[in-house]
């Protein structure tokens, strides 16, 4: 059941993509926003303690609604319900209007609509910005997105919970960056629960979606520069996508700059380090190809979590 409930919810989605801002996301950002206004009186406590209150909101009619449909033998609503909990939480689709719409302007060479198509997407400031530019910012967050949005669903989908640990994934990205993010949320203590709580619930679907773009990419070099590299983000995670990612389609992306000299001095044998250089990212400067290298790298690796859910689903039926 899991896997045709991801095949089907998928197969909808193609056809009938979910808008980012349809009725039931805004709501539940209301939600994040009420709870912050209710509970958020300077101090982590408050901010687990309205986590917490989010999260049983949330996951337990899900848990519920599920438990009696089985209980109960009613295995095709259960199979519906699961479908529809997987379409409302992936997000495969929810933003590639932006990432295709940029990838046609660049071929055209049309860098203005292509800013401005980024500018939208991303929230920051792309005036003046060249083309490898706005191609490397463009793949990142391709890459970050379609982590977040569909392999960390599915990984927590195949939790014994099912359609309430996939909520649960989803409600916890939107709290981590909710909570924190914002600029009058930045350094506040109520947010330190909801970002420590993600960091946890998502570092397995981090590193296998890192070793599935390994696979279907450059496995060498996905794995040198995850090994050599991902510590130079400030979020570990999103070093883990990007130089997992850079590495298996043979581009450079990000710009850990900052943290690469850190790591140039905690690991240099002598007090003087000014003629030492920073070792730099394998792979080429972005470009518009990377743009469709992305689309491919996606694709690949959607096909083998596909493949080796199918095999796993086999192997428990069979059992």
């Amino acid at each position: 059941m899991t896997f045709l409930s991801i095949l089907c919810a998928l197969l909808i989605e193609q056809m009938k993509p979910l808008r980012a801002d349809n009725p039931i996301y805004a709501e539940i950002k209301s939600l994040a926003m009420r709870m912050e206004t209710w509970f958020n009186a300077g101090h982590p406590r408050h901010g687990r303690m309205g986590w917490f209150l989010m999260m049983a909101i949330l996951m337990v009619p899900t848990a519920l609604i599920y438990g009696v449909l089985m209980h109960y033998n009613l295995t095709l609503a259960a199979f519906a319900w699961n479908i529809l909990i997987v379409y409302l939480t992936l997000g495969f689709r929810h933003y590639s209007h932006y990432f295709t719409s940029i990838q046609l302007a660049l071929n055209a060479g049309d860098e203005a609509t292509a800013r401005a198509l980024l500018a939208e997407w991303t929230k920051l400031d792309t005036v003046g910005m060249e083309t490898s530019e706005i191609a490397r910012i463009a793949v990142e967050k391709s890459l970050i997105t379609t982590h977040r949005n569909v392999f960390g669903v599915f990984f927590w989908f195949l939790m014994p919970l099912g359609p309430a640990c996939a909520v649960m994934y989803r409600v916890a990205e939107h709290l981590a960056r909710a909570w924190n993010e914002p600029e009058h949320m930045r350094n506040e203590a109520f947010g330190q629960f909801a970002a420590r709580a993600f960091y946890w619930i998502d570092w397995i679907p981090v590193r296998l979606t890192a070793v599935a773009f390994a696979v279907v990419g450059n496995f060498e070099d996905a794995i040198y520069a995850w090994r050599n590299f991902a510590d130079r983000w400030q979020d570990e995670a999103i070093g883990i996508i990007l130089s997992a990612g850079g590495g298996a389609m043979g581009v450079r992306l990000g710009t850990p700059a900052e943290n690469a000299a850190k790591v140039v001095l905690a690991d240099a044998s002598t007090v003087d380090t000014t003629d030492v250089e920073p070792e730099v990212l394998p792979g080429e400067e972005p470009n518009v190809r990377a743009l469709q290298s992305t689309v491919g790298l996606v694709w690949r690796a959607l096909l083998l979590w596909m493949l080796l859910l199918l095999l796993l689903s086999g192997a428990v039926w069979l059992g």
